[in-house]
């Protein structure tokens, strides 16, 4: 049995036509115990699955089962075997750490002490301020708080909704350190993130984009799909040289990339690029590079 079996989900907004369509036909399969990423831009309709998921909004078509259990016959047992971890911070400001901990775990028939073992590496990170209301906390604290709440009943499927946007960067990797310890505990997890980066510490995920899927595989098995020649390109004038790089006949694509711009090549090689770029009479740096799954993401755009 499937951890998380997606099936053709629909989902649309707005009673009259034009509707507003978050979700088209997205389906998937997610293996007991498995680290799965959903990666996407923001828009790309990664909440409204979630919520889904999670019982809380119906879709419009399609179906859905966690853990064996249909999301709309079986909603209550769901609620009871899931952990959710929303995007936008939503404990009570004004309870302090300790408070907010007692009070779901209370909500499902349990007590901080009973599970304290699958939380303590995330709530003794947080316990010396157990006394502060969770309206003063850091972003990195309220994500650890958060992830406590989610996780005190015991849950078989965990669903993190854009978890680490907004926190700094030892943050996001202490919070993947902590992903990486509840799945081998057995927790199913289920992560969307916008960061293209975040995706590589996934045991697999699912590319979305105006809500469709548009590959689901390793995030080794999307980059070795690749299958073009990828170059980073570098100069003084990075406008003029994108640019350059658009009108060249042997580039398929071109787009900025951090410091450089990245090309795919159509069938030729670096050559005729090289050459291409220096009769434009402009000073460059050239070089092959990986893609990556940012690579990935924005060819899979263009099909």
């Amino acid at each position: 049995m499937k951890a998380v079996t997606v099936n053709n989900i629909k989902k649309r907004y707005g009673a009259k036509k034009p509707f507003v369509s978050a979700l088209e036909g997205v389906s998937f399969e997610v293996e007991k115990g498995e680290l799965f990423g959903i990666i996407g831009p923001d828009g790309a309709g990664k909440t409204s699955l979630f919520r889904i998921l999670t019982t809380l909004l119906l879709a419009d078509g399609g179906n859905v089962m966690v853990d064996g259990l249909d999301v709309v016959k079986n909603y209550k047992d769901i609620r009871e075997r899931v952990g959710y971890m929303p995007g936008r911070f939503s404990l009570y400001q004004d309870l302090t750490v300790r408070e907010n901990l007692e009070f779901f775990a209370t909500i499902f028939n349990t007590s901080i002490e009973a599970n304290y073992d699958l939380v303590k590496d995330i709530y003794s990170q947080i316990e010396p301020f157990k006394d502060r209301k969770a309206g003063k906390l850091s972003g990195g604290m309220k994500q650890k708080l958060a992830l406590s709440c989610a996780l005190i009943h015991r849950p078989s499927v965990l669903f993190l909704d854009e978890p680490t946007t907004g926190v700094d960067a030892v943050s996001r990797k202490e919070f993947w350190e902590m992903l990486k310890k509840l799945r081998s505990q057995g927790i199913t997890i289920l992560v969307s993130t916008p960061y293209m980066d975040e995706a590589g510490l996934c045991d697999r995920v699912a590319l979305i984009q105006a809500g469709k899927i548009m590959s689901v595989d390793t995030p080794e098995g999307i980059v070795s799909a690749f299958g073009k020649k990828l170059l980073a390109v570098k100069s003084d004038s990075m406008l003029h040289l994108l640019n350059e790089l658009k009108a060249c006949p042997d580039v398929e694509d071109a787009y900025p990339f951090g410091e450089y711009h990245h090309a795919v090549m159509k069938q030729g090689g670096q050559k005729e690029l090289n050459n291409y770029l220096l009769r434009s009479g402009k000073a460059f740096e050239l070089k092959e590079v990986t893609p990556d799954i940012e690579d990935c993401f924005m060819a899979l755009m263009k099909n």
